[in-house]
């Protein structure tokens, strides 16, 4: 699964994709997918607005799943007998007219650095203005013998090729920490475009929210600001290095040389901040077993999306169409199906909102349960799904750490899916999306990611999709789907919903699970 030499390698064979996408795209849904599809697109046309958290659109697609769930004849599971869990949340947006970065020469000669297009934050209270030189410190690891106190970090953000695996998984927070101890004034981190999954440029907007309440993020560490590689040339024209050899050893992970720029920059910071809230939508199906009825498969899927934001190829509009609209729908068209035909174990249907600003409906729901926790069994997440090529692999998160991952290799057999560990540990998939919240309180999951063999036409595909879709407005109803693997996911996952949810016995977590309660025992 890892990509081939580099995106771009990945990207040139894109010429493949208008055949294929064409000729699946002309092929016709089935009866059920169809009305999945138009669930899809009844969350994800341009009327919703994209479903923003905390907005009214996001209110209006909330108030339309519930309308759904109460048609299928599910119980309420949030809040005073609704189906509404609001979670609180505080909001920090980035002023973007008030805000740059200007890279200021000896001669006094300025080039400014525009948000969101050239960089990018996670905003804070503010306001902020840090003027200081600059030094390039490679991949941003610190020498010891180096004073940086007061100036500020310039690195590429990749991990160097030649760390230890057990390094890799901790450079990031390593070099994070190392910056604030040797008390740079901020940090300017150049996005990597060879990434297995590179940061969308532009960015969509730059807003920091958090549950009301929560602590407020350290304002004592350096600021952070991502850079668009696109951008370099203002930061590397003094230095006497070029910005095409630093992205060329970079994307490779080979040695970077640590010296000053030979200039300065002015990083000036304005934000706003408000109170926003925005509602979970849960549901319950009661078991039809009354020794199982008092436990719960939770089906996760979430409605957020980003509304409005930056424009891309002249669209505005992030539809969110396949993330994660589609997976909300499929949870809707269940409830449907299932509502005269319950399994023994009740389902949990949970709509979260939030999602895309860090998890945040899930982690309240896990900190603020409607049903007890000892009751949910496990959770099956619906996010990452991306129906454009044949479904003849799954990737799947937790799959080594639970008995799940048998019970799913069982049913895919019926589907002729071949199941699969992530072979991209690097994107951290797993703790990305709500699943991980589960995780945290102790309920095993399982996650699926569309799988391909490397250098195939399918993984052409993959990767086009998330360099020209991924969190961008063209991720909407115009995607082309194969609707034979749409079709197919949404049976897979229903039956291994009623595979679980029937099952004489719980899952179990599996004692060589760093989350199993054995393995926390000992940490």
């Amino acid at each position: 699964m890892r990509m081939p030499c580099s995106i771009y390698a990945t990207l040139a064979l894109i010429t493949l994709l208008p055949l294929y996408t064409a000729a699946e795209s002309a092929k016709k849904p089935d009866a059920a997918t169809a009305a999945w599809w138009a669930q899809t697109t009844a969350l994800s046309n341009d009327s919703m607005e994209g479903r923003d958290t905390g907005t009214e659109a996001y209110e209006r697609a909330a108030k339309y799943v519930a309308a759904q769930f109460t048609a299928a004849g599910l119980k309420p599971a949030g809040d005073n007998g609704t189906f509404f869990q609001r979670v609180p949340m505080h909001e920090i947006a980035l002023v973007d007219d008030k805000s740059s970065v200007t890279v200021l020469n000896t001669a006094g000669n300025a080039v400014t650095l525009s948000f969101p297009t050239d960089v990018t934050t996670v905003p804070r209270e503010g306001p902020y203005l840090i003027e200081a030189p600059m030094i390039f410190l490679s991949y941003g690891m610190p020498p010891a013998d180096l004073d940086l106190k007061g100036k500020i970090a310039v690195f590429f953000n990749n991990t160097p090729a030649d760390l230890a695996p057990t390094d890799r998984e901790t450079f990031t927070s390593r070099r994070l920490r190392a910056l604030a101890q040797a008390g740079v004034a901020a940090i300017l981190s150049i996005d990597n475009p060879a990434a297995i999954e590179p940061f969308h440029w532009p960015a969509a907007y730059a807003r920091s929210v958090t549950i009301a309440g929560t602590p407020a993020p350290n304002t004592k560490s350096p600021v952070l600001v991502r850079v668009n590689p696109a951008s370099l040339d203002a930061l590397f024209n003094a230095s006497g290095h070029s910005s095409a050899e630093i992205l060329t050893s970079g994307g490779k992970g080979t040695p970077l040389a640590t010296f000053p720029l030979n200039l300065s920059a002015r990083i000036r910071l304005a934000s706003t901040s408000k109170e926003i809230s925005s509602p979970n939508i849960l549901a319950i199906l009661p078991g039809s077993d009354p020794k199982l009825a008092s436990e719960y498969v939770a089906l996760s899927a979430h409605l957020d999306g980003y509304g409005y934001g930056t424009r891309v190829l002249g669209d505005n509009l992030y539809n969110g169409t396949l993330d994660d609209a589609a997976y909300v729908a499929l949870l809707t068209e269940m409830a449907k199906d299932l509502q005269h035909k319950a399994p023994a174990r009740s389902l949990l249907f949970c709509i979260f909102t939030g999602e895309e600003k860090g998890l945040l409906g899930s982690a309240y729901f896990t900190q603020h349960l409607t049903v007890p926790k000892e009751s949910i069994v496990a959770d099956l997440n619906l996010d990452q799904l991306r129906p454009i090529f044949p479904l003849n692999i799954l990737t799947m998160e937790g799959l080594t750490d639970s008995t799940l991952g048998d019970t799913v290799r069982t049913i895919s057999t019926q589907f002729k899916i071949e199941i699969r560990p992530d072979l991209e540990p690097e994107r951290n998939l797993f703790r990305r999306a709500d699943n991980y919240n589960f995780v945290r309180i102790g309920v095993p999951i399982a996650s699926f990611i569309f799988g391909y063999d490397k250098g195939s036409p399918e993984e052409v595909i993959y990767r086009d999709w998330y360099a020209r879709r991924y969190h961008k407005p063209q991720d909407d109803i115009k995607t082309p789907i194969d609707w034979d693997a749409a079709a197919k996911f949404n049976r897979f996952y229903t039956a291994l919903t009623l595979a679980i949810a029937n099952a004489p016995n719980r899952p179990q977590w599996l004692p060589s699970s760093p989350y199993s309660p054995h393995q926390r025992a000992e940490q």
